[in-house]
Parts: structure tokens; sequence; C-alpha cells
């Protein structure tokens, strides 16, 4: 065959088990991306966002406020994932994230972090805080749009 200066692409073909995760995967975006899951996250922090500070030390009152969210939100999630996977197992997902770690995307490793890691969700309990208090930082007003062609049509 004549070599035509096109980039080689080799076909990969995923496993059973990659297929299932990139599934899984698809699917938390859209469960997290739903306007139910984001009511559900919105309204535990409004409940609570007052408890954080930011501080070195931690508060002893975080650690149940933590569990309760760890429930609240593994439950909804694995919940979500069984209507739309009825085999979906959520010890078999977690174990296989490990693997899998660099394969997802931003928001959604965001999301699974808080689950594990303690500091990622006080973290966001800090974020949201800030935003609520108005000490966040609004980047929008520095951006620009141009028009890199004006258009020879009248407006309509």
């Amino acid at each position: 065959m004549e070599n035509l200066g096109e980039e080689d692409f080799n076909l990969s073909i995923s496993s059973p088990k990659d297929a299932e995760f990139d599934s899984v995967v698809g699917h938390l975006e859209e469960i997290i991306m739903d306007d139910e899951f984001q009511l559900l996250q919105r309204g535990f922090m409004d409940k609570y966002y007052n408890e954080f500070e930011d501080t070195e030390e931690n508060k002893l009152t975080y650690t149940p406020i933590f569990n309760e969210y760890i429930c609240l939100v593994e439950k909804f999630i694995e919940e979500q994932l069984l209507l739309r996977i009825p085999t979906f197992n959520m010890n078999a997902f977690t174990a296989s994230l490990q693997s899998h770690q660099q394969e997802i995307a931003g928001d959604i490793f965001d999301i699974l972090l808080t689950f594990t890691d303690f500091l990622a969700f006080k973290e966001m309990f800090l974020d949201y805080k800030a935003e609520k208090e108005g000490r966040s930082i609004d980047l929008s007003s520095g951006f620009v749009v141009t028009p890199l062609f004006t258009s020879s049509l009248p407006p309509s």
C-alpha cells in the first residue's frame, strides 16, 4: 500500500470491562449535569455551608456532615445508575476507578473525589460559601467578544 502522508489510525478495541466502565461514566455525566442532582447538591450545601471555615483545623461537626453527604449523594447516584443500568454494581465500579482515573472528565472526577477525599469536600463547601457571600472572583467582566468577520448583510 502507498503511504499517502496521512496519519495511521489504529482501531482500538476495548474490552467489555472498559466498555462497561465508559458506559457508567457517560451515565454519570448525565446524572451530575441533571437539574435534579444539581438541586440536591445545592440544597445540601445551602443547609451546611455556614458551618465551614477556611482554617487549617477542622471542626468535629464536619465529620457527620461529610458522612451525610456521602450517604445522600452516593445513594442518589447509585439509584440513578441502577435505573439506567440494572446490572450496575457500585463496589465493582469503585474498584475499577483506580485503573481508569486518568480517563474521567474533571467535573465527574471532582464529584467522585468529594466522596472519598474530605479535603476536596471541604474545599467544595468553602468555594460555595465564598460564592454565596460574594467573595468569589468573577472573571466574566474581563471577557470581550469580537467578531472575526463583519457581515455584509444588513441587520434583519
